[in-house]
């Protein structure tokens, strides 16, 4: 399981012309899936993005979890994060998990984040066309892959 969270003064997501999610200063996650993903991956990976300590204090030090700050969250799956560039020029997404395993995870992802938040976390639509808008507070960008933890 994959996430590129990034911090944010505000996001929102689009699907067919509608905001069906929206967030001010917090987090946004792009959340990949990949077959070999267990729920064992999800928690280890809310612990990760609940408690990352990216956010300024009182000195403009980074040293304050979205937690910390009272921030909100939006998650978006995308399993482009998954893609494989080895071969070629035409991205391969055979890791991916397919929509019957995805799915559940995904959900079980947002639902413990909301539990680790103590708020509710907006969310796209899995699978749909999404149209997604940040502004990129800092910019801070962080990629954190549950198969392979730095």
């Amino acid at each position: 399981m994959r996430v590129l969270v990034q911090r944010v003064s505000e996001a929102s997501v689009t699907i067919g012309g509608q905001v069906k999610g929206a967030i001010g200063p917090g987090l946004l996650v792009f959340l990949g899936i990949e077959t070999q993903d267990t729920e064992a991956d999800v928690d280890w990976l809310v612990r990760k993005v609940s408690q990352l300590r990216i956010f300024s204090d009182a000195e403009g030090k980074m040293n304050l979890s979205v937690k910390d700050i009272d921030g909100e969250a939006l998650v978006i799956s995308q399993f482009t994060l998954m893609a494989s560039t080895k071969k070629g020029n035409r991205p391969s997404y055979i890791r991916a998990a397919r929509p019957e395993q995805a799915i559940p995870l995904y959900e079980t992802f947002v639902k413990r984040l909301s539990e680790a938040l103590g708020k509710p976390v907006a969310t796209g639509e899995f699978g749909a066309d999404m149209k997604v808008r940040l502004c990129n507070d800092g910019p801070v960008t962080i990629w954190i892959d549950s198969k392979n933890p730095e």
